[in-house]
Parts: C-alpha cells; structure tokens; sequence
C-alpha cells in the first residue's frame, strides 16, 4: 500500500513539473485612449482653424496667406527688391511681438529684445521656426497660428495656456548668410 501511495505521489509530482503557462491580462488594452485623444486634437484643430478663417474674412482689407506648415500670415512691410530667403544655418535677427486672437499682447518686443536665431539649429516654437523662412531681410508679417504650431497643449508655462492659438507681429531685421547658402 505504502508503494502505491509513494508511487501514485511521485507521478503527481512529475506531472506538476511541467512548463509554466503565462498568466493572460485581465483586461485587454484596447487603444481607444489613443483614439480619443487623436479626435479630440483633431476637433481642436478645426474650432482653432474655423477661428482663425473668421478673423480673415473679418479683415477683408489685407489678403492673406496660408503657409505648407499651418499658418496664415499678411505682410505689413514688403520687400520686393531682395529676393534672398533664410536657408539652413544663416544667421537671423529678428523681433518679434506675441498676442492671442483676440489681440491681448503675451510677449512684446521690449519684453523679448531682438533674437538671433540659427535657421534650423536652434529652438522656436514651430510655426515661428517656420515663419523665419518665408520672410526676406527688413519684412514684417502677422502670422497667425493654431496652437499646434504655437505652444501646444502644454503652453509655455508662463504667460501662455494650453492650447491657446498665437498672433505673431514678427519682423526680419537681417540676415547673415553663411557660406554654404551663397
């Protein structure tokens, strides 16, 4: 009896030795966090985009242009003699003054000086990155700018908000070429 028993043990044993199975989630991600936030962003985009069209119809006396990157501008100060734009790695001086739509002033020039700014090299808000290329030497423009191309859903944990749309009043003081772009 003793035999069977030890016997009938040791098979119990060896049965339990076998390969550990992986425990299954308990629940299964679905992504529809990801989805959600991607239609939210999108929505955002539109009412920002629907906002800036308004202010454009609005202003039917200047004409304005819509950027490859998101933005619309108009010029204020023209300059039709230059023909050169900033390319990669030249130098740029520039002010710039920095409202909401509503024209409720964040950051005036006297606030922010004048910048000098490697095109592509160093950090700007998106769409100003951007901006300083469609501008030659002494033109002045107002962009205006989704907060995706502004400061986003973080803002700039100062004066300005999460998703707050931007008005920029930027001016291109000089532009020193490098080597390369001549």
């Amino acid at each position: 009896m003793r035999i069977y028993l030890l016997t009938g043990l040791a098979i119990c044993l060896l049965m339990s030795c076998g390969e550990a199975e992986p425990r299954k989630p308990v629940k299964v991600k679905s992504g529809s966090f990801m989805k959600t936030s991607v239609e939210r962003n999108k929505d955002l985009l539109s009412q920002e985009e629907a906002r800036i069209r308004a202010i454009i119809a609005k202003d039917s006396l200047n004409t304005y242009l819509s950027s490859a990157s998101g933005s619309w501008y108009r010029y204020l100060v023209k300059n039709e003699q230059d023909d050169y734009l900033p390319q990669p790695d030249d130098l740029v001086y520039l002010t710039y003054d920095m409202m909401t739509l509503d024209n409720d002033t964040l950051y005036s020039h006297d606030e922010v000086g004048t910048v000098l700014y490697r095109v592509d090299k160093q950090e700007l808000f998106p769409g100003l990155r951007h901006s300083v290329k469609l501008l030659k030497q002494g033109e002045s423009a107002i962009f205006l700018y989704p907060s995706s191309q502004g400061y986003g859903y973080i803002g700039d944990k100062n004066k300005i908000g999460p998703n707050v749309p931007l008005k920029i009043q930027l001016t291109i003081l000089d532009i020193e070429k490098q080597n390369d772009s001549i």
